[in-house]
């Protein structure tokens, strides 16, 4: 009874079992057979973008100068003299003939006296010399005096003559100085330095004050050797100024130098044709010179200028750039010609077509073919 008992228990264990392997068995089947998960889909791409036209090859250097009054004078004594007051300070505006400084003029003015005694004592002499000669002529024509008596008479007029006007000089001598210890304005214009003070001593061509006129503002440039050659007087120049910002102004050529200076750089001024409101002597001007261009192949025909930042190469490291199809919203590598690079800008003289849309930041990360989208006109900062 035991042994029957124990063998329907085997029986229904195995019968459980086989239920429990056909319920594994058909779950591996049905996830064996079941579909695949779909791929995932690769994120259309943001690219930062530029629409291509065409444009002179003409290049356009932009070069560093320094503002200067076109007239700007040093003012000094002609004498030497101690400083008795001073009417001007830095900054002040003048007008011709404005007193500036004086120096003491005691001196000067007893020098004047002096020379005006000396010529008042030369005339009294040249009166009596005229008389005492006219008397000799009177009598040597009457046989009366000996022809050296005569002599004598016209040589110490002559003499007496001689010492007027010797006199005359020292006077104007001595007026000119006095008159020059008083310092004024040669022209209109605002004083840009003053190196003088009240009671210095100072000597004659010593620098008092700096000048400068109303006359307008120039810029001094030093330009490279490599383009002096292709300048020319007279061609109106874009300026800019980096402490004013959104200013733009005209210039023209005035003046080449002849000879190289620091850097074989030669100085080039530029008058400002325009009016600038709070433009100094002193600031910095960013010049834009135009010069004839010739890209490195001899091309000059019309380019397109991109940024750096757009230029890739392909696997033979030839120059590339991705140009996008609005059709397909696809990239395509495409090959082009470059000339120069200037002022970080790549010239591209074949290879691209008017009005196409080439992205212009992150190219390592494109690649040919790729599905990208446009980033808005106002963002251009690569994601």
């Amino acid at each position: 009874m035991l042994n029957l008992a124990l063998k329907i228990l085997i029986d229904i264990g195995e019968l459980i079992m086989r239920k429990v392997l056909i319920a594994i068995t058909a779950s591996l089947i049905t996830l064996g057979c079941s579909e695949p998960k779909a791929k995932f889909e690769e994120a259309v791409r943001p690219i930062a973008w530029q629409t291509v036209t065409q444009s002179s090859l003409d290049q356009i250097r932009r070069l560093s100068g320094t503002v200067y009054p076109i007239e700007a004078t040093d003012l000094s004594f002609e004498v030497s003299g101690k400083v008795e007051w001073v009417k001007v300070k830095l900054g002040d505006s003048v007008r011709r003939g404005d007193e500036l400084a004086r120096l003491d003029q005691r001196n000067f003015n007893l020098s004047v006296q002096s020379s005006q005694a000396n010529l008042q004592q030369a005339k009294a002499s040249q009166v009596e010399a005229e008389n005492e000669f006219k008397r000799y002529s009177e009598l040597l024509e009457q046989g009366l005096v000996s022809r050296s008596g005569y002599d004598n008479a016209k040589a110490t007029f002559e003499s007496t003559s001689s010492a007027v006007n010797i006199a005359k000089t020292q006077l104007d001598i001595s007026q000119k100085n006095l008159d020059d210890t008083l310092l004024v304005a040669p022209y209109n214009g605002m004083i840009t330095k003053r190196m003088i003070e009240p009671s210095m001593q100072m000597t004659s061509g010593q620098a008092a004050f700096e000048i400068a006129g109303e006359d307008g503002l120039e810029i001094q440039v030093m330009v490279p050797e490599n383009l002096i050659k292709d300048l020319s007087k007279g061609k109106d120049i874009g300026i800019e100024f980096p402490a004013i910002k959104g200013v733009k102004a005209l210039g023209s050529v005035t003046e080449i130098g002849s000879r190289a200076e620091a850097a074989n750089a030669f100085p080039v001024t530029v008058v400002i044709n325009s009016e600038v409101a709070g433009l100094r002597a002193g600031m910095t001007a960013e010049v834009d010179f135009t010069f004839e261009g010739i890209g490195r192949t001899g091309y000059t025909g019309k380019i397109f200028k991109l940024p750096v930042s757009a230029l890739s190469a392909d696997k033979q490291q030839k120059a590339a750039v991705f140009v996008y199809n609005p059709t397909s919203k696809l990239l395509e590598k495409r090959i082009v010609q470059t000339e120069s690079i200037i002022n970080n800008q790549i010239l591209i003289s074949s290879g691209l077509a008017e009005g196409e849309i080439i992205a212009i930041a992150g190219v390592s990360f494109l690649r040919d073919g790729q599905s990208v989208r446009l980033l808005d006109k106002n963002v251009r900062r690569f994601n």
